[in-house]
């Protein structure tokens, strides 16, 4: 193959690697299962109900009803025919093979040995077996240790009580600064009404008005006396004959 049947300087050539694309793999056999419809759904994922629409039936042509000729027997019930059970007698069955069982003669009870008769034990003596004692490792006995009889974790026996030394503590030695124990200020002071009977309590609430109306009226000031026009007026200590007019003065 000449040089003009490749492309730039690339030539074929072993790769360094492994290539997907060199090996067959089992193809899309391995997918994921699908979220919709009802066959194979993901169990992983709520599936929403189903429904079907039935095909339509055909028409019945014929039909499979009795006719008017069909009689049913007298004797014949819901519960099947009405009158005395009846029985009949079947042929003997035959078995499909012979019994071959067998006879007195068959059997041989003096060979029957120790199973039937008693006898006195017997024993055997058999070899002695290396191998097994050959691989066997047994502990011995620096193997197992005994618990201690010291300390406070003792099995079995009453232990003594046992003290271990701490440090100094800071707190109560005569290295602690007492100046920043908190004073009686620093507490608060509890309520009686938390660890006793709470007294009923009252409030004052402030006075609360009569519904009035809320439109402007005139003072006493508003009104001029002397601006009054007067159109009748009467007079008193004065009798009068019933027969006169009232007295009528003007007032511009």
């Amino acid at each position: 193959m000449g040089s003009d049947a490749w492309v730039g300087p690339w030539r074929p050539h072993r790769p360094r690697g492994p290539i997907a694309a060199l090996y067959r793999g089992p193809g899309p056999k391995y997918q994921l299962p699908p979220n919709t419809g009802y066959v194979l759904h993901d169990p992983s994922r709520r599936r929403a109900p189903a429904f079907t629409f039935g095909a339509r039936l055909p028409a019945q042509t014929t039909s499979c009803s009795p006719g008017p000729s069909h009689l049913v027997p007298s004797r014949m019930t819901v519960r099947g025919p009405d009158g005395t059970p009846a029985y009949s007698i079947y042929g003997r069955l035959r078995h499909s093979a012979p019994f071959r069982t067998p006879g007195p003669g068959r059997y041989f009870p003096e060979r029957a040995g120790n199973a039937t008769y008693p006898s006195a034990p017997r024993h055997t003596i058999a070899s002695r077996n290396w191998v097994a004692h050959t691989k066997q490792q047994t502990p011995g006995p620096g193997t197992y240790s005994v618990p201690p009889l010291l300390g406070a974790r003792v099995v079995g026996k009453t232990s003594a009580p046992t003290y271990s030394l701490y440090g100094r503590s800071a707190v109560g030695s005569c290295f602690e600064d007492l100046s920043k124990t908190p004073g009686p200020c620093a507490y608060h002071v509890v309520s009686p009404a938390v660890y006793k009977a709470r007294a009923p309590q009252f409030s004052m609430l402030a006075r609360t008005s009569l519904p009035r109306d809320s439109s402007m009226k005139p003072g006493p000031a508003a009104y001029n006396v002397d601006q009054h026009r007067r159109t009748h007026g009467w007079s008193f200590g004065i009798r009068h004959s019933d027969y006169l007019a009232p007295l009528v003065t003007d007032v511009d």
